[in-house]
């Protein structure tokens, strides 16, 4: 199995550099086993909305065809489902995340943001709280 970086998924999707680009429909069009982390989705949703302004919609579908595709194994497939369709929402990517990875083992989240309490009420087991 091969580990993906951020920049491959990029390239694969915005295809603003030939070379590249064509390197990586060559390794993310073939069969052997990808392995994508949460965390290189993560940035990809940064680099996609900060570098290339594409908007919330268009990168959560492109995540979703790269994270579908057969070859590709994620690091937790349900918890990115969970993060994309608040993320969708409007969450902050990164929040959503975070809020996936904690559902799975805490009732509650602690932040200091209020955004994030605001935006997460209501969507999850884990209530996520204003610290205190």
């Amino acid at each position: 199995m091969i580990a993906l970086d951020t920049n491959v998924i990029v390239r694969f999707l915005v295809a603003d550099d030939p070379a590249q680009h064509a390197v990586s429909v060559r390794v993310l069009g073939g069969v052997q086993p990808l392995f994508i982390a949460d965390t290189v989705l993560l940035e990809c949703c940064w680099v996609l909305k900060a570098c290339y302004d594409l908007p919330r919609a268009a990168i959560v579908d492109a995540l979703r065809r790269v994270a579908g595709l057969p070859q590709v194994a994620l690091e937790n497939p349900a918890r990115v489902a969970r993060a994309l369709g608040w993320y969708e929402q409007g969450m902050d990517p990164a929040d959503a995340l975070h809020l996936a990875n904690a559902e799975a083992h805490c009732r509650s989240l602690h932040t200091f943001d209020a955004d994030f309490v605001r935006r997460a009420k209501g969507t999850s087991g884990c209530r996520v709280t204003q610290a205190r």
